[in-house]
């Protein structure tokens, strides 16, 4: 359900994927196009947009005083008793927006822990942080990446919420998996209606959903970054079916796991900040949901038109969605095939917006990648695939006339081609430096493209680096050719040259707030 990519998000422009959702029973059939309007609303559609709130959070499984009476909590079957001294909701969106976190829900009382009763800890609704376009959607942008360490001593101090959370947040990690695996047991065994939500093997999205939930939640000061993160997400989620009553009930499961396995240092006060965090997190997620389901649908179908295999392993694939889909060029999508149903793969556009509606993806088959490996290796034309909503800040600000330096490693050049063809199409003569990495020359398959729009526009210049000849990796003779100073930086590809790339670009001259990238996990501190 909650995707953690280009971290959380962070999308690559390959599939590392693991995993299946089992064979038989999909929402289509490969070849066949489903007929008009007779395509399943999400699970559970939701109804109006305005005035969701999610219903109260119920904590399972802390240690507590013996609970008194109360007055039953909202959106639950039965009364829970509040903890003494209950707790007052957090201060609205304005103050500290907390960060993403998926849908779901909690496990039946047979899982909770031996213990005393759980308890009813209800926040206030918080307001929408929401305020639909009222034109046609440019998906929203993400922030540039965090500021180097070493200027973090600035950053304001952090508030109790915050520290409290970090607190819980030290004492699981040496057990992740165990508060994983705890988690997903309260969720499946509580809500097994939700299970149908996940892939049918969950070894790739096991850690997603919690690693998403408590990135968001670590970084629940950092306001301008997470506010259009969580946005994203919570449009983003929609393609899952996911439904506002899904929230509180993986917010339950997510303090029960917690309160569990950081028992040294849980107490009401951290329950309390947890039960904020979460709700501001939901509450944000839950209001783009609504306000985006007014706009766009819950996911594209998409028929494949062309299918080129441009070595054994990758393969340029163009659909047509059955509608118009917006997107700005340096974008990604998340791709499910007919093969493996409720698994879903980032591949970044590999052109800017064109004026037939066709869009192409650049794919690599990598071992045990289900939905890459069936892009390359079983997709052909006439099969429908599906689409999420576009997503991604790897894009070009016209308002400034600073160059470009693109750096594209592997299949990541795609997105940096469609960056060349959007600054053609501007009518902008800004320099365009374009640097292709790639292992072998077998590896350049998409170099003549890159060398024709070289031909074409003068202030474009293209460097093929290959490793195996360079003697380099792609970051250092990037920095080779520096200074750099006065550009701005994209980079695509494997997360390891990402990583190495930002590095290599920051010592170069580079600001961090003018290198963009969506792919390596640690972004998403700054994710399908």
């Amino acid at each position: 359900m909650l995707e953690a990519r280009h971290t959380m998000d962070a999308p690559t422009t390959t599939s590392a994927d693991n995993g299946t959702s089992g064979g038989g029973g999909g929402w289509f059939t490969p070849r066949n196009k489903p007929e008009p309007g007779s395509e399943p609303a999400p699970a559970g559609a939701p109804g109006p947009a305005a005035g969701r709130r999610p219903a109260a959070i119920r904590p399972v499984g802390r240690p507590t005083p013996p609970p008194q009476p109360a007055p039953p909590a909202a959106g639950t079957a039965q009364p829970e008793s509040p903890p003494a001294g209950t707790v007052q909701p957090a201060s609205p969106p304005g103050s500290a927006r907390p960060a993403s976190s998926p849908g779901a829900a909690v496990p039946a009382d047979t899982a909770a822990p031996a213990g005393p009763v759980p308890t009813a800890l209800t926040p206030a609704p918080f307001a929408s942080a929401v305020v639909p376009p009222a034109e046609t959607r440019a998906p929203a942008q993400r922030p540039a990446p965090a500021p180097p360490r070493g200027e973090a001593a600035s950053a304001p101090a952090a508030s109790p919420d915050a520290l409290l959370v970090r607190r819980a947040m030290a004492e699981v990690t040496p057990v992740a998996d165990k508060v994983t695996s705890y988690f997903y047991a309260l969720l499946f065994v509580r809500h097994p209606d939700l299970r149908s939500l996940f892939p049918a093997a969950m070894d790739t999205q096991r850690d997603r959903l919690l690693r998403a939930l408590l990135t968001a939640a670590e970084h629940i000061d950092n306001t301008d970054v997470l506010v259009d993160y969580l946005q994203n997400l919570g449009r983003g989620h929609r393609k899952y079916g996911t439904r506002p009553e899904h929230y509180p009930a993986v917010g339950e499961c997510l303090i029960g796991a917690l309160s569990k396995y950081a028992a040294g240092v849980w107490n009401e006060e951290m329950e309390a900040a947890w039960v904020r965090t979460y709700t501001t997190i939901s509450q944000i997620m839950i209001d783009a949901a609504a306000a985006d389901e007014l706009r766009s649908p819950a996911w594209w179908y998409a028929e494949v038109v062309t299918h080129e295999l441009r070595t054994p392993d990758i393969a340029v694939v163009t659909v047509r969605p059955d509608q118009p889909y917006p997107f700005l060029a340096g974008q990604y999508t998340s791709v499910e095939t007919p093969w493996w149903p409720r698994i879903w793969r980032h591949y970044s556009f590999a052109s800017a917006p064109r004026s037939d509606g066709l869009l192409s993806f650049h794919v690599k088959a990598v071992p045990a990648g289900w939905v890459s490996n069936a892009l390359v290796h079983r997709a052909r034309p006439g099969d429908i695939i599906r689409l999420g909503p576009p997503a991604g800040s790897m894009t070009v600000d016209h308002t400034t006339d600073s160059g470009l330096l693109c750096v594209g490693g592997g299949t990541g050049i795609a997105p940096i081609k469609a960056l060349v063809e959007d600054v053609a199409e501007h009518g902008e003569r800004r320099r365009v430096e374009v640097f292709y990495g790639a292992r072998t020359d077998h590896d350049l398959y998409d170099i003549d493209t890159m060398l024709r729009l070289q031909q074409t526009h003068p202030w474009l210049s293209v460097r093929a680096i290959i490793d195996q000849q360079a003697h380099q990796q792609l970051p250092d003779a990037v920095r080779a050719y520096g200074p750099w100073n006065e550009y701005d930086a994209y980079l695509s590809g494997p997360p390891g040259m990402i990583r190495s790339g930002v590095d290599a670009l920051r010592d170069s001259g580079i600001p961090s707030d003018r290198i963009r990238h969506d792919s390596v996990e640690e972004l998403v501190s700054a994710g399908n």
